[in-house]
């Protein structure tokens, strides 16, 4: 089977991945998650035309003075918040105002109350407004029967504040797909197995884990299934019931990589069992006559991770229903010389910086598939296209953000 670029894995992937079906939740527990209704406005809001400063009600065209007398207004009305208006401004009149009452009639302009002198009840007006200032219209932030949110919209707190605004305590959303995770080989030791000097502990499972828990997804461990074909074949049966199935190591061509041939054994339908990238080569996947999805994810932990990254993720999120599939990018410098092989994509793990004219890129060090630490100290993945030999301290570089939790210790907001 040849193997395909990392663009064209991923586009077999989405193109086999299928949105879940719908749930209604509440409210309070759709953070996170992609709407699966079109959502209208039930009112107009603001209701009316109203204020958006503490000051004064006028009609703009009393501040025309004649022949150079200062302008002078009596105040007729004083009008909250949460109250309505009891008279109409005349000409020579105003009302007093707060933020978020409404405009009385035969106003047109708000002046801030910083612009004005008072004396009893007449002010004065020291610096002129423009015509229509400080007011907030009706429907400047819904319109009554207007589409407020699409369907595929990420519930995010601003959008959730717009829901609340709609009166929606319950809303569709796309349901999360079900999701296990199993780590196969003799090799492996279970994180409540006693220390065995000759084992490797099982990363896998538990970074597979958080990396799905990250995306709000609650995923079941399977354990450890060892190189034994009717076990194994046992656990990948249970696992494939699931959305989605995250089965790592044992997708090689060894002579004890038993993953391929079981999963052929239970009528898999594999897309692709190679992909050309590094780390990750030996990734597979396929699908169940029923639409279920299957990765075999590399043995060694962060291609295991990387790989989760470029397919998994989009998977996931295509079948949760949200539009946004893969991880933000930046363009960043690089900070040092970096050689490489051409033929296949490299996603180098760099930690982040910024300078005055932007984002800096320097590799985590040694890069192997093995290296947990890289990934533990990664803010990104630095991506080498597979024609490229090598780059060059400066060179602009493309860098997938790895983490939305990432978090800076000052407020830097220059472009």
């Amino acid at each position: 089977m040849q193997y395909l670029s990392v663009e064209q894995a991923q586009a077999s992937v989405l193109q086999h991945v299928q949105p879940c079906g719908k749930e209604s939740i509440a409210l309070h527990d759709s953070l996170g998650r992609a709407l699966a209704e079109d959502v209208y406005a039930n009112r107009n809001h603001p209701p009316y035309d109203l204020s958006a400063m503490d000051g004064y009600a006028i009609r703009f065209e009393d501040l025309a003075p004649a022949d150079g007398q200062s302008i002078s207004l009596q105040v007729v009305d004083d009008i909250r918040a949460g109250t309505m208006p009891q008279r109409r401004v005349l000409q020579g009149k105003c009302a007093r105002i707060m933020t978020g009452a409404p405009i009385p009639a035969g106003a047109d302009t708000v002046i801030r109350v910083e612009d004005t002198e008072a004396d009893g009840e007449q002010i004065s007006i020291t610096v002129p407004p423009a015509r229509g200032a400080n007011i907030r219209p009706l429907g400047e932030n819904l319109r009554n029967g207007e589409v407020v949110l699409t369907a595929g919209t990420t519930i995010t707190p601003g959008v959730l504040a717009i829901l609340s605004m709609v009166k929606k305590r319950e809303l569709a959303v796309f349901a999360r797909p079900t999701v296990a995770i199993l780590s196969t080989g003799d090799e492996l030791e279970g994180i409540n197995d006693p220390i065995d000097e000759n084992k490797i502990p099982d990363a896998n499972s538990h970074a597979l884990y958080a990396q799905c828990k990250a995306l709000g997804i609650e995923a079941t461990l399977l354990g450890i299934a060892h190189d034994n074909p009717i076990e194994l074949r046992a656990k990948l049966a249970a696992g494939v019931k699931y959305d989605l199935l995250l089965a790592s190591g044992g997708v090689s061509v060894g002579h004890h990589d038993f993953v391929r041939p079981t999963l052929d054994a239970l009528g898999i339908t594999m897309h692709f069992w190679r992909v050309a990238m590094r780390p990750g080569h030996p990734l597979a996947f396929g699908t169940t006559e029923h639409g279920n999805a299957v990765f075999g994810l590399p043995g060694n932990p962060v291609a295991s991770m990387v790989c989760f990254e470029q397919f998994v993720a989009p998977a996931l999120r295509s079948m949760m229903g949200h539009p946004a599939r893969f991880h933000r990018t930046i363009i960043a410098r690089l900070t040092h010389d970096l050689k490489d092989r051409v033929g296949r994509t490299h996603f180098v793990r760099v930690m982040l910086k910024r300078d005055a004219t932007g984002y800096l890129a320097t590799s985590t060090g040694a890069q192997g598939s093995g290296i947990v630490m890289s990934m533990a100290i990664a803010q990104g993945l630095m991506r080498i296209p597979e024609a490229s030999d090598g780059l060059s301290s400066g060179d602009p570089v493309t860098v997938q953000l790895l983490s939305g939790m990432e978090f800076q210790d000052h407020a830097e907001l220059a472009a």
